[in-house]
């Protein structure tokens, strides 16, 4: 055989020294998928603990959830675009090693400082294994079909995954302790890690160099954003620390913008809005978080703070809705080709603000039977139908090479829409809750009932872009 002939079948032979187990791959990507979103509540029900223990001031606290969330969002357009440059396979496991460690390190904390640096490294490895999950998805279930359930499985991961946090969290902080909240991620990274290694195959890379100013600018920019949204959700909007974190936010991602048009190989390469079901399930899935967070964040405080159910049972109350979320999830592969994103879409968002008005129905006398368990059912089918068709409609067309970099805008908007619509959402229930009477129960559940009708108007957003989706894939 030629020396020509030999290297062109290398790359081949290659893939094939690694045994092909689309399962166990898919299984391994889910479970990375699982630990990051879990992550993001599986915390909240352990501060009050973590507080105590680690002597948090009640502002410091707050940087226990922000800390992970500021790096997170702030480095994933980053760590989407080095999975294509520098091996996405490579990219992951180093990511979810060092999420795995930077949680071993989490619990085993005696000071807040501690704590906090364990949370920042877990938000780059997080950074860096997110988009790579997603990229790796695409580029190894090549079948147009069996590409749609997989990105359906990690779609119902995602949504379900926040409310099994909570289920989780609630579980673990009671019967064990708060550090086994971050102990938990040690099984599932191991898990990761040994089969990532053992099964992943990286798809062919492609040879330039990386683009330094967009990353540079893209990272400091989105983490400006990110951290002016969390100070104006703890400090209020007038704040010079708010104003000015976003004002340098929108410049440095006007100079990215910039600099993206111009460079040759782009952090973020603008094709990737050309499409406009792509552009649109992007916009969605910025305003679909951005309405979702009140369900978790004020639903959680009137269900322990009113109603006055413990953390384990405030987290089997989000059961019906992430048991529809996955149910739903499931059926993407064949709702979205018979139907078309539109319909689908449509009904999701219908759903959603649904659910959302009916919780603006609470009173501090409401129990869970109807005014709770009805917007919990509707906003498991409309997450289940408005969020689980996105990513298969950014993933499933997108080419190989620019794969990662998707995975990380998507990923981006979902996390910088959920920041700013908390940090919104926080405003309004703060207003409304200074100008109430009543009760403090009473006060409190104003506040929330202004919160949920705020996040119906941004749920009706998301339904007029959603109308703009082409009728079929």
């Amino acid at each position: 055989m030629s020396e020509r002939t030999l290297s062109a079948h290398t790359p081949v032979r290659g893939r094939e020294l690694r045994p092909h187990r689309p399962g166990i791959i898919l299984a391994t990507l889910l479970t990375c998928q699982l630990m990051i979103i879990l992550d993001a509540t599986v915390m909240n029900v352990a501060l009050p603990r973590i507080q105590s223990d680690l002597h948090f001031s009640q502002t410091g606290l707050s940087w226990v959830l922000n800390a992970y969330t500021l790096v997170f969002g702030g480095l994933l357009l980053l760590g989407g675009r080095a999975g294509d440059f520098f091996g996405r396979r490579q990219v992951f496991l180093a990511g979810i090693s060092l999420f795995t460690l930077a949680s071993l390190a989490g619990g085993l904390a005696d000071s807040a400082t501690w704590l906090l640096v364990a949370r920042i490294l877990q938000g780059l490895g997080a950074a860096a294994a997110g988009p790579s999950t997603l990229a790796l998805i695409t580029t190894t279930f090549t079948g147009a079909r069996e590409r749609m359930r997989a990105l359906a499985l990690f779609s119902a991961m995602s949504s379900a995954g926040l409310a099994v946090g909570l289920i989780l969290g609630g579980l673990l902080t009671e019967w064990l302790s708060w550090r086994s909240v971050l102990f938990i991620n040690l099984p599932f990274g191991l898990f990761a890690v040994v089969l990532g290694a053992r099964y992943l195959i990286d798809p062919p890379r492609r040879r330039s160099q990386l683009d330094l100013p967009g990353a540079i600018t893209a990272t400091g920019g989105v983490a400006a954003i990110v951290y002016g949204f969390i100070s104006a959700a703890s400090d209020g909007w007038g704040r010079t620390t708010t104003l000015l974190s976003l004002a340098v936010g929108v410049v440095l991602l006007g100079a990215f913008l910039f600099i993206e048009i111009r460079a040759e190989h782009p952090l973020m390469p603008l094709r990737l809005f050309r499409d406009r079901n792509r552009a649109t399930a992007y916009t969605n899935f910025f305003l679909g978080p951005m309405a979702g967070m009140s369900m978790f964040f004020f639903l959680t405080q009137y269900l322990q703070d009113v109603r006055g159910m413990t953390a384990l049972q405030t987290g089997f109350a989000f059961l019906p809705m992430a048991v529809l979320v996955f149910g739903l999830s499931r059926l993407i592969p064949r709702l979205l080709p018979r139907f078309g994103p539109k319909p689908t879409a449509l009904a999701g968002t219908l759903s959603m603000i649904a659910g959302m008005l009916v919780l603006t129905r609470l009173s501090a006398d409401s129990g869970y039977f109807p005014l709770v368990f009805l917007p919990m059912v509707l906003m498991g089918i409309g997450m289940g139908l408005a969020f689980a068709p996105l990513n298969v409609i950014i993933m499933g067309s997108v080419a190989p090479e620019d794969a990662g970099a998707a995975g990380g805008v998507l990923q981006t908007m979902q996390q910088t829409g959920a920041t700013l619509g908390l940090a919104i959402l926080v405003t309004v229930f703060g207003s409304a809750s200074r100008g109430a009477t009543g009760s403090p129960h009473e006060v409190l559940v104003t506040g929330m009932t202004h919160a949920f009708f705020a996040a119906a108007i941004i749920a009706g957003v998301a339904f007029l872009v959603a109308l703009t989706f082409r009728r079929r894939p």
